[in-house]
């Protein structure tokens, strides 16, 4: 792993156990420490950060209790697999899968505001330019590390209010399911390179290719909603099965 510099030493303003947790989480998400790799020691960051040992076991033992590492009883701590896997068939819920791998949901709302649509937004809804739209933008977070931005263009008129809804505490996919309930769902999935700013809000390099996930939403007989939802090469993948 890299060296600690000063974003994680006694001058940080955080306190320390907090300090090697995001110096492991880090180095997860540089890929300096893959699924399956050992992690150093309590003893190890003992003598790195210069803390207690209850520091230093307190920090790993949260990052085990969230799901990011896993402890071997007298042979090391290790990252874990985070084993992040969507769907393309069946339509569920972001937080539901997290959680249904024992991990915790994370959210951090970027944007979600109201605007009148562009001759561009109001084609992916089939409306006309001016017309009110919903626009979100959410990166959803598996134990701690980004695998899913979420940007969401919604017909106003069929889900009103979804530009005040607290998106920390139930998700987009929540929201719309009650208000405007599915009847039809279209598909697409591509290979991408994400942008400079995708690629900040996913905490990966430019370099790291990802899979984009453009969903459109049908209810009551009309296009309410189009997605499209980017996710880390490294970290995440879709699966589905269905019988013929």
């Amino acid at each position: 792993m890299a060296n600690v510099d000063d974003r994680y030493g006694r001058g940080a303003p955080e306190p320390l156990y907090a300090a090697i947790k995001k110096y492991v989480v880090d180095g997860i998400a540089r890929g300096d420490l893959r699924p399956g790799d050992r992690v150093e020691s309590e003893a190890e960051l003992i003598k790195k950060f210069g803390v207690s040992r209850m520091t230093a076991h307190r920090a790993l033992r949260e990052l085990q209790n969230s799901g990011i590492l896993t402890r071997l009883p007298g042979v090391g701590t290790f990252v874990a697999d985070p084993s992040a896997k969507g769907h393309i068939i069946e339509i569920r819920n972001i937080a539901d899968e997290i959680r249904s791998r024992g991990h915790q949901h994370g959210s951090y709302v970027v944007k979600n505001v109201a605007e009148k649509a562009s001759k561009k937004t109001g084609s992916m809804l089939g409306v006309e330019p001016g017309t009110q739209l919903f626009h979100s933008v959410i990166v959803h977070s598996e134990a701690g590390i980004p695998i899913q931005l979420e940007e969401r263009f919604v017909l106003a008129e069929i889900a009103p209010g979804y530009d005040k809804v607290d998106f920390t505490s139930i998700t987009p996919n929540e929201f719309l399911t009650r208000a405007a309930p599915l009847e039809r769902v279209d598909h697409v999935v591509r290979a991408v390179m994400p942008d400079r700013d995708v690629a900040a809000l996913l905490d990966i390099e430019t370099v790291e290719p990802c899979l984009l996930l453009i969903r459109q939403t049908w209810s009551r007989s009309r296009l309410v909603s189009y997605a499209r939802l980017t996710h880390p090469g490294s970290r995440f993948e879709f699966e589905d099965s269905f019988t013929v």
